[in-house]
Parts: C-alpha cells; sequence; structure tokens
C-alpha cells in the first residue's frame, strides 16, 4: 500500500494571500495568522504576497487574474460573511465558494484555498479568526495556509 500526505513546508514556495476588507476585524485576523503560518513554515519574506480585494465576492475573480499571471505555487482565499436579514449572505457566501472552487479543481496545479468564514454573528467569526485564542492553529487564517502548504508539497508528489 501507498501512503502519501503532504507536509507544510514552505521553503522555496511562492504564495499569495488574497484578503477580503469587509468585515475588516475579523479578515484581519486572519490574514495575520495566515502570514505568521507561512513565515513560520518557511516562506521566504519575498516569496510572500498578499492582496486586499473588496470583499468575498471579489475572491473568484482575483484568483482567476492571479493564477493566469502565474508565478505562484499556493493561493489562500481569506474573508468573513456574517449571516443577516436578508438572502444577500447566501448569493455572498455561496459564489464566493463555487468561484473558488471551481478554480481549485482546474488542471493547473495551483492549490486554491478556500479561509472565508461562514458565520451567524461576528462573534463566532472572531473566534474563529482566533480572537479569544492564544493557540495559533484557533486561527482559520493560520489553518488555511498551513492546509495550502501541504497540498503544494502533496500536488509535487502526485506529478
Amino acid at each position: 500500500m501507498i501512503e502519501r500526505q503532504g507536509r507544510a513546508d514552505g521553503e522555496g514556495r511562492r504564495v499569495v494571500v488574497l484578503v477580503s476588507r469587509f468585515n475588516e476585524g475579523v479578515t484581519g485576523l486572519l490574514e495575520e495568522g495566515a502570514v505568521a503560518a507561512l513565515r513560520a513554515h518557511g516562506v521566504a519574506e519575498g516569496d510572500l504576497e498578499v492582496i486586499r480585494v473588496p470583499g468575498a465576492w471579489e475572491l473568484p475573480g482575483v484568483t482567476a487574474q492571479v493564477l493566469a499571471r502565474g508565478g505562484v505555487d499556493a493561493i489562500v482565499a481569506l474573508g468573513c460573511v456574517i449571516r443577516g436579514e436578508t438572502p444577500h449572505f447566501d448569493f455572498v457566501a455561496g459564489e464566493a465558494a463555487r468561484g473558488l472552487a471551481e478554480l481549485g479543481r482546474a488542471p493547473h496545479g495551483v492549490p486554491v484555498v478556500f479561509g472565508v468564514l461562514t458565520t451567524d454573528t461576528l462573534e463566532q467569526a472572531l473566534v474563529r479568526a482566533g480572537a479569544r485564542s492564544d493557540e495559533p492553529r484557533d486561527n482559520k487564517g493560520w489553518e488555511s495556509a498551513e492546509v495550502a502548504l501541504e497540498l503544494v508539497n502533496l500536488y509535487g508528489e502526485l506529478r
């Protein structure tokens, strides 16, 4: 039996972190977590790019542009959509998820990681962004960055 599993090793890896500015109090924490994880796992300062976009809706479009530009090993898309009193939440969260998933399945070989929080309340979002914990892994930005590095290495093994 052959078993394979990626490693969260970022040495020599070029990673783009896309961050939605909407709900910036939450997405800023996600960004901090992702950047800290990438640095902790060996991604060099010059190999890390952060791109801020208006909201979660824009994440798939900008992801497509980054993929078309090339020169990247992984993309981490971070955002936060909090349920309100209208169906707007469903459209934004659903289309962001669908668009990023579609791009992640394309045969370009670049992992696209969905780090968009979809919560009912701001408090839930803050908890998932690590605001209530000193443990880095309680931040979904950190977790998303680790997933991206694992997938880069796993994709390499599968080629």
